[in-house]
């Protein structure tokens, strides 16, 4: 039976005659309601997301991630032409043009001086071949094909690894999955990823007066549609719905059913009607006799007569929200309570509605005790945006379909005048929020981990990492393009980390450099280390060939020194001008036969399980200036230095030393 929504002051329970009455507890305000539901879900262990389950990718679209995905393989695998055409040796082009065109065969450098052999995209290259030709580019003659012009080393060549390498983090946890993150998943190597269990909630209607969709309506007949309402929600939230057969309005009855629904299973009961304080409305007392009522009778319109409390059954602890029966209340009290209970348990953050400025069109009294929940139309006549309130009658739910958002007129406010300035909480798709840390410098294992700490234990935060090499890093933070630059730059004549090309690249602003971790270089080499290189003298052998990392980098310009300090010039060492940007790309163009070696941390040869040939010791900082210290998502990942489990996890990592991790290296002043 659906009852008016007013609060009756008067004890929880009265001893009567046939007629029984619930009365309201009180009616408290929304925070203090949550934070009564809160304190017995912490109580009871349940304040935090659900536990993990093992599916297939193919079943994976739109649910949380659980863990974070690590590439298993590297993609692609191999080096994979990007084109059709021949793959040749770059060597053998040079000096092709218009008017003096290169004479290359089909064959290989076994059987022709020139060799080229036919590719089309996607087929792995020659192991002798460093470039592909498109098909358009060669003119086929009787002695061969002619090119005219010079290819490029690694023309419109794939390299192994280019899109993803094998130990990389793919994916955060509570990351919700889209289809291009299942291909990345299946790309990486893996079959199945592990998501976040979708939470259960069974729907409990109650009222005699209840009939299913199609059913014939008497009079005095009410159509049983808000459990289809709520469902859908706890659906499109990522919930599981378990829709009941509504039960009449017996208390026993109604406490058979709710003890079934909890023993289902069920992550939250929704008991739907029966919250008010009418002689049939028995929600309140079925709570208190399974478990304790926490709240019963909220100050917010519509929804007044919310019921919250926690059922114990069969040893289960079960959270119980009593949904008042009008449907606008209803489907609000879905948004505004069931909503971020799920959100929690699914481990994703609660994105605010977007939101727009207008002027009310006309006046709009509102009860002063009570959060008030407008629901309204907007529109824009020329700059004037118009907001016109909707029926407030809370068994409209067309009032719903129709409204473009809604209109919250805070507790104790009477209203607003027409003409008043308002803000719409928008049904629309939900605004950008820029909780994003961006870090730009020098590539770093850690970051990756650090990455996945944040998302992992404060997933409204995120953090962006770019590979820029550490001058690139500090570039960015003089222009104001990060909010913090990696950096491990040795002054050859101090002996100091950093602290000179702050002062020089980063002028004007106050920086804080704090130290993320000691980690060891050396140079990577395949497994057993075929060419017997011991050091820096040996790159300049003619029959070892370097991968470099770029320009800007603090690991090139570390090897710049060791090279200096060795007397060996750059253009001894076959290689030097090509690059990567990270670390496990080095490692993967040594992998893949690319390089005899390259240089890099420790961490990154043991992921490919390559040998390593010690050569420094290193500090690695992050470089913040002052006035992005105190923003909170950069609070946020600072403070998952000082964490024990943030540090175990990197001092797990191969090289890595954690002893100074969190330590202020250097106040430099602007």
């Amino acid at each position: 039976m659906l009852h008016p929504e007013g609060p009756v002051q008067a004890q929880m329970e009265m001893t009567m005659t046939d007629h029984e009455r619930n009365i309201y507890l009180h009616d408290i305000p929304m925070d203090e309601a949550w934070a009564r539901l809160i304190g017995a879900l912490q109580e009871a262990g349940l304040w935090q997301p659900l536990p993990g389950e093992e599916i297939p990718i193919t079943e994976a679209l739109g649910r949380v991630t659980a863990e974070p995905v690590w590439a298993k393989i590297s993609s692609p695998h191999y080096h994979a032409s990007a084109m059709d055409g021949y793959a040749v040796r770059s060597k053998d082009t040079v000096g092709a043009t218009e008017t003096a065109p290169v004479l290359l065969q089909i064959g290989t450098p076994e059987t022709v001086e020139r060799p080229a052999q036919p590719v089309n995209t996607g087929h792995p290259l020659p192991p002798w071949a460093d470039a592909v030709i498109m098909i358009e580019h060669v003119q086929p003659t009787a002695d061969g094909l002619l090119i005219r012009a010079a290819a490029a080393p690694w023309q419109h060549v794939r390299p192994m690894g280019e899109d993803m390498v094998a130990t990389e983090l793919v994916l955060p946890a509570n990351h919700i999955l889209r289809p291009v993150d299942l291909g990345a998943i299946a790309g990486c190597g893996h079959t199945t990823v592990r998501v976040r269990r979708r939470p259960l909630v069974a729907i409990q209607a109650t009222g005699s007066e209840l009939v299913m969709p199609g059913e014939e309506l008497q009079p005095g007949n009410v159509i049983e549609y808000n459990g289809i309402v709520l469902a859908a929600q706890i659906k499109s939230w990522g919930g599981k719905a378990l829709r009941l057969d509504p039960v009449p309005d017996e208390r026993e009855r109604i406490r058979t059913a709710v003890v079934e629904a909890a023993a289902a299973h069920a992550d939250l009961v929704l008991i739907n009607a029966g919250s008010s304080a009418g002689s049939e409305d028995h929600t309140a007392a079925v709570v208190k006799s399974l478990g304790e009522l926490l709240v019963h009778g909220i100050a917010v319109r519509p929804g007044h007569p919310v019921i919250m409390g926690m059922l114990h059954v069969d040893g289960r602890d079960v959270p119980v929200i009593g949904v008042p029966g009008y449907p606008v209340s209803a489907a609000l009290t879905g948004e505004i309570f069931v909503k971020p209970l799920l959100e929690k348990w699914l481990g994703i953050p609660t994105e605010p509605a977007p939101t727009i400025e207008g002027e009310l069109t006309r006046k709009v009294l509102s009860p002063t005790g009570d959060d008030d929940y407008l629901r309204v139309t907007v529109g824009k006549v020329g700059e004037r945006v118009l907001v016109t309130p909707l029926s407030r009658g809370a068994g409209v739910i067309t009032s719903l379909v129709r409204a473009d958002g809604l209109v919250r007129i805070p507790r104790f406010s009477e209203g607003h005048n027409a003409g008043d300035r308002v803000t719409v909480h928008l049904y629309t798709s939900p605004r950008r929020i820029d909780n994003t840390v961006l870090v730009i410098g020098s590539h770093d294992l850690t970051l990756d981990l650090l990455a996945q700490f944040l998302a992992e234990r404060h997933p409204e935060h995120r953090l962006v990492s770019a590979h820029v090499g550490s001058l690139g890093g500090l570039i960015a933070l003089r222009r104001g393009q990060a909010h913090m630059a990696g950096c491990h730059l040795l002054d050859v004549d101090s002996g100091q980390y950093n602290v000179a090309y702050v002062q020089r690249y980063v002028p004007g602003k106050a920086v804080r450099l704090i130290t993320l971790v000691g980690r060891e270089q050396g140079l990577i080499v395949p497994k057993g280390n075929p060419k017997g290189i011991t050091g820096i003298p040996d790159l300049a052998r003619d029959d070892v060939a370097y991968i470099n990392r770029q320009r800007g980098a603090g690991t090139r310009l570390l090897f710049d020194h060791l090279l200096a300090e060795a007397g060996i010039a750059p253009e001894d060492v076959r290689g030097y001008d090509n690059e990567q940007i990270t670390h496990l790309a080095v490692a993967a163009a040594v992998k893949s036969g690319q390089a005899d070696c390259g240089m890099g941390v420790l961490a990154a040869a043991r992921a490919l399980e390559l040998d390593f040939i010690p050569l420094a010791a290193e500090r690695y900082d992050l470089a913040v200036p002052l006035e992005h210290v105190e923003a909170p998502s950069v609070q946020a990942a600072l403070a998952l230095l000082a964490g024990a489990d943030f540090r175990a996890a990197v001092a797990a990592l191969p090289g890595y030393d954690v002893t100074h991790m969190g330590e202020v290296a250097a106040e430099i002043a602007p």
